[in-house]
């Protein structure tokens, strides 16, 4: 969708955070607004700002005036990428990033600025003006009977609450929705949980402090698991782990690649657990290994590349906790999980579309899959 003289103005929608990060949010909102509403004075585009009073609200009016822009821009986190894969997944409309959150996980693995503004809207506009973008896979999870809602932002459980698509079949149901990196649904959702509460300063920070604390008291989840995986055969089994996570993306918590084989246009997830009841030295190790790319070189984990998946309640096994994806709550088993083909189209330089296609080809990853031990097809150490 490149612009020319001939064509009819386009106009860009953008969506900020104004009561994130103690009011930042608001003034970071207003420079990408006047950086955009100036690069169109210039590029012939127009710029209206659809930021609504929560959440839930800008999302409602960013869906409501779907028919009125052509580009979609949000500022802040993950749970902003969330609110913008929402809007405008499935549709092909392009969605431009902004990261200025404290995870920014979605933006580092497609190689996107993080926390330098000026940079991502001069990427974005020229995005935009070359037609350059990058269509990417998303993770689409969904209630089944007896699942409960919670609120995105506070994590309250709710009834018919969450983030229901604006296409959705079943108005009753509890949720619906897209998500651009992880679903979290046993330690990584505490560990998540926990640094969404702490002051300490740097989200990466609070995230490697709250992965401290939580590893300390390891829960043994009960999760019922039916998956459809790579190959199309399914396998059904009950698990017993502190950790079930359906990632789309490789990182969380600003920078930790709990996935490092996800790619993003591969039309699969990456189903990953932990294996068995690590000890202390297990742990340290894993968790060294999580900041250089070599997690899953550990063999406290299992990983298994999916198509589809049913998350249930097994019979044994502790409760497991909220839910949560992109840094947002989604709420409580039974969930059907699937991965969504080149579902979000995201607005990147063409120097990103290059780095994409060589750093994260599929020889590249099954360079790093072969490196750490592992058979691609079965997961399994060899």
């Amino acid at each position: 969708m490149s612009m020319s003289e001939t064509q009819k103005r386009a106009t860009v929608a953008m969506v900020g955070n104004p009561v994130s990060d103690k009011g930042r949010g608001a003034r970071i909102d207003a420079q990408v607004f006047d950086l955009l509403t100036r690069a169109g004075l210039r590029r012939g585009f127009d710029v209206t700002d659809l930021t609504g009073s929560s959440f839930d609200d800008s999302l409602a009016r960013v869906r409501a005036r779907r028919n009125e822009y052509d580009y979609l821009v949000v500022v802040g986190g993950d749970g902003m990428i969330a609110l913008g894969a929402n809007a405008v997944g499935a549709s092909g409309k392009p969605l431009g990033v902004v990261a200025t959150g404290s995870g920014n996980d979605f933006a580092r693995g497609l190689s996107l600025p993080v926390n330098k503004v000026e940079t991502a809207v001069e990427g974005i506009v020229g995005a935009i003006v070359r037609g350059s973008h990058v269509d990417v896979d998303m993770g689409h999870v969904t209630a089944l009977p007896g699942a409960v809602a919670a609120d995105p932002t506070t994590g309250e459980e709710t009834v018919g609450g969450g983030i229901v698509r604006d296409d959705a079949a079943d108005d009753a149901i509890a949720f619906d929705r897209f998500y651009a990196g992880m679903l979290s649904c046993g330690l990584d959702a505490s560990i998540n949980d926990r640094a969404n509460h702490s002051h300490l300063p740097g989200g990466s920070l609070r995230y490697f402090a709250a992965v401290l604390a939580e590893v300390t008291h390891l829960k043994r989840y009960g999760y019922h698991i039916r998956a459809t995986l790579a190959d199309g055969t399914v396998e059904e089994h009950d698990v017993i782990t502190p950790m079930v996570t359906v990632a789309n993306s490789r990182h969380i918590g600003g920078g930790l690649e709990v996935s490092p084989y996800s790619r993003l246009d591969d039309g699969l997830l990456d189903l990953i657990w932990i294996d068995h009841m690590p000890g202390a030295l297990e742990i340290a190790d894993a968790i060294s290994k999580g900041y250089n790319g070599r997690l899953l070189a550990s063999h406290v984990f299992g990983w298994k590349r999916v198509r589809d998946i049913e998350i249930t309640r097994a019979d044994e096994g502790d409760e497991p906790p909220l839910l949560m994806a992109d840094g947002e709550y989604i709420g409580r088993l039974p969930v059907r999980v699937r991965a969504c083909d080149h579902a979000l189209r995201v607005l990147v330089p063409p120097a990103v579309v290059a780095w994409q296609r060589h750093e994260r080809s599929e020889r590249a990853v099954l360079d790093a899959i072969t490196r750490d031990g592992r058979d691609p097809v079965t997961g399994a150490f060899v």
